[in-house]
């Protein structure tokens, strides 16, 4: 820019008029132009999002199951994660992110056809395009391992990988390029900063879905399940909000105060709602324990994620408070509504959470309420987004539904019942967690 006042002042001192060359001199500065620090930004958030994935949610879950389904969960976690990468490459990222359809993108870049190390992203325009890629392809990869939590412990590892090609296809390739991609609800102006819709309802009703066609554990409702090791949990919770930051904060897209405002309200919204999920719990159930406390942290991650660039930290502190809330009547009162063995509480956490954050974004973006938005009508924006919220609940039902119902009658969804009775680890891999 400086370059560009320079000539423009030589040019006057010639007599010769700048007026003819404004055009062209603010075509340059607007200009796509490589930033070598929002590059370094959106890798460092990238390596962030696939460190919540394979060890994040493959411990906090792995805690959660019984010891002798604990490598189960850790294998269907990692593979959903590799499978979901290459899938990504190979035609995701074209159809979510190219071509300007109000569902779905087109083929012109599958197989990454088109783009070199010199590629500008026309999204990121400050980045190169396999950074934007790979960015998005962390967003695929943990909402595709999210979903395994609810059917936990009695489906056949071969029924995963093949529900998530199919439901990767059709239901998060679609929701992605409806929200971030060109799509409709993009361009109705759904506020979903990293995830609400497209990451957290989307998985947490795939799992649902899947719960409901897997069926209930063997002993559910009458032997008590307890996790094998909340230590690991806990762990696995610590890494998924330290991996959250790359998630929200990445999603400012560069190294700015965007960014700086997200990572504030990744470490708030949490951490109130834990002290809200511990509170309550100490009054419903006499004293307060880890389990729920972690569970209150990612709660309150889940439903700051489509909120953490357009809320003001102070909002982000009442979502928190609300989350912790909300969440604990998902895992407890409407668990039970539904009779329904979500086995590590997808849906309570991430679905709840999902709607309560997408909705209450339309809320706190208020400015009045320290908010981002600018002439906007609070009504209109929160309608927006209940619209979002229906499409993804419907339309990943509607995929998830078909997905298995296709499986179940080639293949099977459910292991048998010596099967579970022994063990995934063993009955489905050959393999123990733990050797005595």
């Amino acid at each position: 820019m400086k370059r560009l006042n320079t000539l423009m002042v030589g040019l006057a001192g010639l007599g010769i008029s700048s007026l003819a060359f404004a055009e062209e001199a603010a075509a340059v500065a607007e200009a796509p132009a490589l930033n070598t620090g929002d590059n370094a930004w959106i890798l460092t958030s990238s390596m962030l999002v696939f460190l919540m994935t394979a060890p994040g949610i493959g411990l906090f879950y792995g805690g959660l199951v019984r010891a002798k389904n604990m490598l189960s969960i850790l294998m269907q976690t990692f593979m959903a994660f590799c499978l979901t990468a290459v899938l990504w490459f190979l035609y995701g990222y074209s159809f979510a992110f190219s071509g300007d359809g109000p569902i779905i993108g087109n083929a012109d870049k599958v197989f990454m056809k088109g783009i070199t190390i010199d590629t500008l992203s026309t999204i990121l325009t400050t980045v190169p395009e396999y950074t934007w890629a790979v960015f998005q392809c962390s967003f695929a990869c943990i909402t595709a391992t999210l979903i395994v939590g609810a059917f936990a412990e009695r489906i056949k590892f071969g029924a995963v990988m093949a529900f998530l090609f199919l439901w990767f296809t059709f239901s998060y390739i679609p929701q992605c390029h409806m929200v971030w991609g060109g799509g409709f609800l993009q361009e109705d102006g759904a506020l979903d900063f990293a995830g609400g819709t497209v990451v957290h309802i989307n998985a947490a009703v795939a799992g649902l879905v899947g719960a409901y066609f897997v069926g209930r554990r063997k002993g559910f409702g009458r032997n008590v399940m307890m996790p094998h090791s909340l230590t690991l949990t806990m762990v696995g919770a610590s890494l998924l909000w330290v991996g959250w930051f790359g998630f929200n904060a990445g999603s400012a897209g560069a190294a700015d105060g965007l960014a700086g405002m997200a990572f504030v309200n990744t470490v708030i919204c949490p951490a109130a709602a834990a002290l809200s999920w511990a509170i309550l719990e100490s009054f419903s159930r006499g004293k307060p324990g880890m389990l729920g406390a972690a569970s209150g942290a990612v709660a309150g991650l889940v439903v700051i994620t489509p909120a953490a660039g357009f809320v003001g930290p102070m909002g982000a502190i009442i979502m928190g408070l609300i989350a912790g809330a909300v969440c604990l009547w998902g895992v407890t009162g409407l668990k039970r509504l539904l009779k329904v063995d979500d086995a590590l509480d997808a849906f309570g956490v991430h679905g709840v959470g999902g709607i309560v954050g997408a909705i209450l974004t339309g809320i706190f973006v208020n400015t009045a309420l320290g908010g981002q938005g600018t002439d906007f009508s609070m009504a209109e924006q929160v309608w927006i987004q209940f619209k979002g919220v229906v499409v993804s609940f419907v339309w990943s039902g509607i995929v998830s539904a078909v997905s298995y119902f296709i499986i179940d009658k080639i293949w099977g969804l459910r292991v048998t019942e010596e099967q579970e009775e022994e063990g995934l680890d063993k009955a489905s891999h050959g393999e123990s967690a733990y050797h005595y």
